[in-house]
């Protein structure tokens, strides 16, 4: 057929769908231009007409392979023409195709912002007259896996303070529902940035499974760690003293006042024992904060004697933040900045109720992860690193004054 008739052709079918009384007739009308079109674009690849034998041919026609095409019209169903002896997939398919992982990918960014699953059908039923089911969302948001994947496995390097907690949500394992925990960890790196330095689903906090996490991190290339920041969590606690025995470990002050009301034998007592905390907390040096422990000791010696037992033995793993700068002390004494993640993690999973698999709870945490690491890497600075060497220089300055 000389291009002519192929357009003779072309038109003759759109008047003969039009005139007929069949309800389809712009899905048929579309299927049959998709065809025609296609058959066109083999002919000018393989530079012959079909039967056409001539010499300098770039190949042969293979037949037609059928493929169904979601649009707003419904299904197409179409005939993909093939050719034997060198790759060849229509131009108009694959735009379609460009346009398919562009929704997909669409799909997958509203899962991650939070959107729950029956919000996306009806949205991507509104704009494209197809319906995206559960499994099919889940599905589309595969599509990150890669990103994901080279998030979590990026190489590190040294971050002098790290903060590790963890968050649970609902997954399904073994035909049960459990509580999974997510381990999470963010550290200030030599720029005085935050960022996120890994993430990892477990059935528990338990050491193994922590050990296993920080080791992670540290085959990853993390090093130069000087304090850690975390809550008073056992299995925890025994991971960092395995994998980083020579690092401080920082006890989260804000916990630490929480654990201490519990202590209180009345609830009037409550009060008053975070008031004392706070004023340790909030000394000006460790000298000062020592003070205010045995003025504490003896305000509650009588009336709370429980409480004055628990100061003596863990009031020290609170304080290990004295050790630092005092510029740098209000923002590694606590895991508050872990905490404000967490509750953005919840917020954005709540519509999700319940994982089908760790995998899934995973993609969706490290989608959210994610965004907040790139706040962070492009928002202020987070911490003068250069603190230690401005106080060295001073020093330095006044030795050699005198």
């Amino acid at each position: 057929m000389t291009l002519d008739q192929n357009n003779d052709t072309l038109m003759m079918k759109i008047f003969e769908i039009l005139n007929s009384s069949n309800g389809d007739n712009l899905r048929i009308l579309l299927e049959n231009l998709f065809n025609i079109t296609m058959k066109m674009e083999r002919e000018s690849v393989l530079g012959a007409k079909p039967y056409e034998r001539i010499e300098d041919r770039k190949g042969y026609a293979n037949g037609f392979k059928p493929k169904s095409l979601n649009t707003r019209v419904g299904s197409l169903n179409v005939q993909v023409p093939q050719i034997r002896g060198f790759s060849f997939y229509p131009q108009c398919l694959e735009k379609g195709c460009r346009s398919e992982r562009a929704l997909k990918l669409a799909v997958a960014e509203m899962y991650l912002k939070g959107v729950s699953t029956r919000r996306v059908e009806a949205i991507t039923h509104a704009l494209c007259g197809m319906d995206f089911t559960s499994t099919q969302v889940s599905r589309a948001t595969k599509e990150l896996d890669a990103e994901f994947d080279g998030f979590r496995n990026r190489p590190l390097a040294n971050y002098k303070y790290i903060f590790l907690d963890a968050v649970y949500l609902k997954v399904r394992h073994s035909g049960s529902v459990i509580n999974q925990a997510v381990l999470i960890a963010y550290g200030i790196n030599m720029f005085g940035r935050r960022e996120i330095l890994g993430v990892s689903t477990s059935l528990s906090e338990a050491e193994i499974h922590w050990r296993a996490f920080l080791e992670s991190l540290t085959k990853r290339g993390l090093h130069g760690v000087e304090l850690i920041t975390s809550d008073d969590h056992s299995g925890l606690r025994s991971a960092i003293r395995t994998v980083f025995p020579s690092v401080k470990w920082q006890r989260c002050q804000f916990h630490m006042s929480q654990n201490a009301q519990q202590y209180a034998p009345k609830k009037n007592l409550r009060e008053p024992i975070a008031e004392s905390m706070k004023d340790i907390f909030n000394s000006r040096s460790c000298l000062e904060a020592k003070q205010r422990v045995k003025e504490a000791v003896l305000k509650f010696n009588k009336s709370a004697p429980e409480f004055v037992e628990w100061l003596e033995k863990n009031i020290d793993e609170g304080l290990t933040c004295f050790c630092f700068p005092q510029e740098h002390r209000k923002k590694i004494r606590t895991s508050n900045g872990l905490e404000r993640v967490n509750r953005e993690i919840k917020r954005r999973t709540r519509v999700a109720v319940l994982f089908p698999n760790a995998e899934s709870a995973l993609r969706l945490v490290t989608g959210v992860l994610m965004e907040i690491h790139e706040e962070w890497i492009t928002g202020n600075l987070w911490l003068n690193m250069d603190i230690e060497k401005e106080q060295k220089a001073r020093f330095i300055e006044k030795e050699h004054a005198v």
